[in-house]
């Protein structure tokens, strides 16, 4: 199943005015005049309504009335007044995908896709990290983002700390949550990774042609479920969600989000790169740890000090500072 924010038109109508009259029923004569939409039609737009989630009331003689609006990120809940002024304005939403990641790669080359944000209930294939998969149930939050490649090359190694501190600042707005940030790209919550993030880009010579940012959101999701399926993995640190029950919804938060990014990066286009990395480094579980990193095999331990200005991560070790470009870290006393 899929959704277009350009698509669906009639029924975001019918859905926008029973919005804006949540507390009194209208009819289907008084939605078909206003609308300008055969009474067939709102019947139609109406049953369609539910079957996305909407909890919708009907009434002989009185007619409808919206009750609660639905836990789909479906994109006219994206795109309804959000703050942004090109991420997230056009939206493609799936139920059930291979891979957000993968179809967004593949559309990023029109530059008419630049913004875009492509989102699925639930993933197949997801991508994780070098090569790995990530896990995607309903309940998380899965989606790429198709940003403009209008920045400087040597910048890209810092568009994971962008959508991190992004993603950290939206969640603690909306939710009231606090996350930790984990080098290079996991956000954490009691120690247990609850997002990640992904970045492929083209690049040409010295020019970026595309980028795709992928987030994975442990919105709401069954802890357990995802870790049978990954215990097993080297980096293997735990899994965590960010809610237990449905008490906000997953829109409210990818809005926040999709205008956090958009705020940060102008923040990176303004040469204030500096600024990021300090926010990062607040909000870092990994600054003033003792770690190991481990990349392609090969160990390397000692304390995290803090970022370079590329976004890699400076350890001291004795007397000697070690610049870690990649890697997977563990925490140790």
């Amino acid at each position: 199943m899929l959704y277009t924010s350009d698509e669906n038109q009639g029924l975001v109508k019918v859905l926008q005015f029973l919005k804006a009259h949540r507390l009194e029923y209208l009819s289907g004569e008084d939605l078909s005049e206003v609308l300008k939409i055969s009474r067939v039609a709102i019947w139609k737009h109406i049953k369609k309504i539910q079957s996305l989630g909407y909890k919708i009331e009907s009434k002989q003689n009185l007619g409808y009335r919206l009750i609660d609006t639905t836990n789909l990120l479906l994109p006219w809940e994206i795109t309804d007044e959000l703050k942004t002024r090109q991420i997230g304005k056009k939206i493609y939403y799936y139920d059930i995908i291979d891979s957000t990641q993968n179809f967004a790669t593949n559309i990023a080359k029109d530059k008419e896709n630049f913004g875009a944000a492509i989102i699925a209930e639930s993933q197949i294939l997801g991508k994780g990290r070098q090569g790995r998969q990530w896990i995607s149930p309903k309940g998380g939050i899965w989606l790429s983002i198709i940003l403009e490649p209008s920045f400087d090359i040597y910048k890209i190694t810092l568009i994971p700390f962008v959508v991190a501190v992004a993603l950290a600042n939206s969640i603690e707005k909306i939710l009231g949550i606090e996350t930790k940030l984990k080098w290079p790209n996991d956000l954490t919550l009691n120690g247990k990774k609850v997002a990640g993030i992904i970045i492929d880009a083209s690049i040409e010579s010295t020019k970026i042609e595309s980028v795709v940012v992928g987030v994975g959101i442990n919105f709401q999701v069954n802890t357990k479920q995802i870790e049978n399926k990954i215990k097993k993995n080297s980096n293997f640190y735990g899994v965590a969600t960010l809610i237990k029950k449905q008490n906000v919804k997953p829109a409210s938060l990818v809005k926040e989000f999709l205008f956090e990014l958009e705020t940060i990066l102008e923040l990176l286009n303004a040469n204030k790169a500096h600024e990021i990395t300090e926010q990062w480094m607040k909000k870092s579980s990994t600054i003033g740890q003792n770690i190991t990193v481990t990349d392609l095999g090969s160990k390397i331990s000692g304390k995290a000090v803090g970022l370079d200005k590329d976004g890699s991560l400076i350890v001291r070790r004795g007397s000697k500072s070690i610049r870690i470009t990649s890697g997977d870290i563990a925490y140790h006393k």
